[in-house]
């Protein structure tokens, strides 16, 4: 009975581990790179900090692992072209300055602009 609780006990600690799952900060040349994990434990979304504020390349992935999106920030502006996966197809907008400059989306090979 003994040996059945230490079993037990071990496995709620190791799920309550993986739903707490604090975001992983390291120092990548000079920058911080942020990692953040879904409750499963896999990568929810990464990405860098400079100065505190979003820069570079974000990617965000689903519980799966697939990737559904990826935006680029300019100190902590959204800029360029950004990508979104979901089950219609692929999004693309496009931000200068955090505002919305176009939009085009493809489904089933084709696409539309709004």
């Amino acid at each position: 009975m003994k040996k059945i609780m230490m079993i037990a006990v071990l496995v709620v600690s190791s799920v309550t581990f993986a739903q707490n799952r604090e975001p992983k900060l390291e120092e990548v040349n000079g920058i911080v790179k942020a990692t953040y994990y879904h409750e499963n434990g896999k990568v929810q979304q990464e990405g860098f900090f400079v100065d505190g504020k979003l820069d570079g390349k974000w990617i965000s992935y689903n519980e799966n692992g697939l990737k559904i999106a990826i935006a680029e920030y300019a100190k902590g502006e959204k800029v360029g072209n950004w990508f979104f996966w979901n089950n219609e197809g692929l999004s693309e907008v496009d931000f200068s300055k955090d505002n919305i400059q176009s939009v085009k989306k493809w489904s089933n090979g084709t696409v539309a602009l709004n």
